[in-house]
């Protein structure tokens, strides 16, 4: 069974006078253990399909299936509960609280669920040791990098074992060579732990690190390209690179 599934996803909004198409008819899937990029061009409904697949927003038409589970048949509190359970968030800002020191930053998750900490220490010392975080978890935020930073937004993304991992451009308040780290981060956790992961981006060095790549162009999906386990990333970035090509021409 997929990890998600969209069927027929149709996005639009209404803005004044003007309606606009983000999404037109996506069918999406994701099987586990997947590490999925979504490219395209500004204005083509990455991130608006990132968020429906999230239930952070409704499609106008068209279905999510997240974890077996149909949202459309939902409520808004079972929603909550599915997204808090089942998915984990990085996105381009950290959003860590300034008065949390990293570890408790990272278990917050579990806090607000009720589940008890203790039961998750092995989790949380392989989440650090993965991370490279495990003499950092005392530092507040303001003490750690951008890049430190970013780690720990990942490490509370993954803390809950979620079903699927989103993110959102995770790598465009980062340097180059700090975005690449996470990144690696990113393949690290599916192949290591067998995490499910889908990631918005516009950078294709980023993009090189996935299994799959798929390309958005006026809200549908124009191309899509599987990586065999043998390409190197120069192979890739050259694909990835000429796909976007195309895409904006």
């Amino acid at each position: 069974m997929p990890v998600v599934e969209t069927n027929a996803l149709d996005k639009q909004y209404d803005l004044g006078e003007h309606h606009v198409n983000a999404l037109l008819a996506v069918d999406f899937v994701v099987e586990e253990g997947e590490f999925v990029a979504i490219m395209g061009p500004s204005g083509s409904g990455k991130s608006t399909l990132l968020h429906l697949i999230g239930g952070l927003d409704q499609p106008t038409n068209g279905e999510v299936i997240l974890n077996g589970q149909r949202l459309s048949l939902m409520k808004d509190k079972q929603i909550t509960l599915l997204r808090r359970r089942n998915i984990g968030f990085v996105f381009q800002f950290f959003n860590l609280l300034p008065t949390l020191s990293a570890g408790e930053n990272i278990t917050l998750p579990l806090l607000i669920d009720g589940k008890n900490l203790q039961e998750y220490q092995d989790r949380l010392n392989t989440i650090l040791l993965l991370i490279g975080l495990t003499d950092r978890q005392h530092h507040k935020p303001e003490q750690l990098s951008g890049g430190e930073q970013q780690r720990v937004a990942l490490a509370r993304a993954l803390i809950m074992e979620p079903a699927i991992v989103l993110a959102d451009e995770p790598t465009g308040n980062l340097d180059s060579k700090t975005g690449m780290a996470i990144m690696d981060l990113l393949k690290r956790s599916c192949e290591e732990l067998g995490q499910t992961i889908v990631i918005v981006t516009h950078d294709p060095r980023a993009a090189s690190t996935a299994n799959r790549v798929v390309f958005l162009r006026d809200g549908k999906i124009a191309e899509e390209i599987r990586f065999e386990k043998t390409a190197d990333k120069a192979q890739r970035l050259r694909l990835i690179i000429d796909e976007m090509e195309k895409l904006e021409t």
